[in-house]
């Protein structure tokens, strides 16, 4: 006896309806100017970013090139150095430790910090072969190839935007980025473009940042709320149902 067809999942449509209902409260948002989206740039941007406001990273980001002139030059300055240049983001020393050991790696597999050879790779092997670079997990590979020029449709997950997904009802309860990365993608408008996607992340963390907070979440005034299981009242903060 054959199966009949399960039909379209539900959650592509809740993206469909989120996005306006962001775009509303909060407006467009204009992708990052040219030279923010070199795909070596955003590595580095990524690799030193963890827990820093992005605005932050990005002046790092500059100031590193514009202090040493290139990416291989950053790799062959002294860590104490790095360190000291990292100085506004909220880790320095793990920022410093973990941009020169990617760095390194990359130029010992490439020959220089390069990473022109993605654009000629399937999306998943392209993420698959960044994540083998130290200090670069799903998180930063997804940046790489949707952020940048590579504009590639693939979804950029942090804290704020898995948080959502998870109360939400959109992907399990306790998913890491990875677990909720691969229960998210399938379901993803499939007309939506690399520029929607980076538009649609950059969206959902305004949300966690204005309502969908860690403690304490304001679903009474969120624009999410009725598309919301935890915002209906159908689950307690943080749970979703397994999928």
């Amino acid at each position: 006896m054959s199966e009949l067809p399960l039909g379209p999942d539900p959650r592509t449509e809740t993206l469909r309806r989120l996005q306006p209902l962001l775009v509303q409260r909060f407006g467009h948002i204009r992708r990052a100017a040219a030279e923010w989206r070199a795909p070596e740039w955003v590595l580095v941007q990524g690799v030193i970013g963890a827990r820093t406001k992005s605005g932050v990273s990005n002046i790092a980001t500059d100031r590193l090139l514009e202090r040493y002139g290139s990416w291989e030059r950053v790799a062959d300055a002294p860590l104490a150095q790095l360190q000291d240049a990292l100085s506004t983001q909220t880790y320095p020393n793990i920022a410093a430790e973990r941009l020169k050991a990617s760095l390194t790696d990359l130029i010992a597999r490439r020959g220089a910090v390069d990473l022109s050879h993605l654009e000629g790779m399937a999306t998943p092997e392209a993420m698959d072969w960044l994540e083998q670079l130290p200090g670069v997990g799903r998180k930063i590979a997804a940046g790489v190839m949707n952020a940048s020029t590579l504009d590639r449709p693939v979804l950029v997950l942090d804290s704020h935007h898995r948080r959502i997904l998870q109360r939400m009802g959109l992907v399990p309860a306790r998913a890491d980025t990875a677990r909720a990365y691969a229960a998210i993608m399938p379901v993803m408008p499939p007309e939506w473009h690399a520029a929607d996607y980076d538009e649609h992340h950059l969206l959902m963390k305004k949300v966690g940042q204005t309502w969908c907070r860690p403690a304490r979440p304001d679903c009474a005034n969120c624009v999410a709320q009725a598309l919301c299981e935890t915002g209906r009242g159908g689950s307690r903060i943080g749970s979703a149902p397994a999928r």
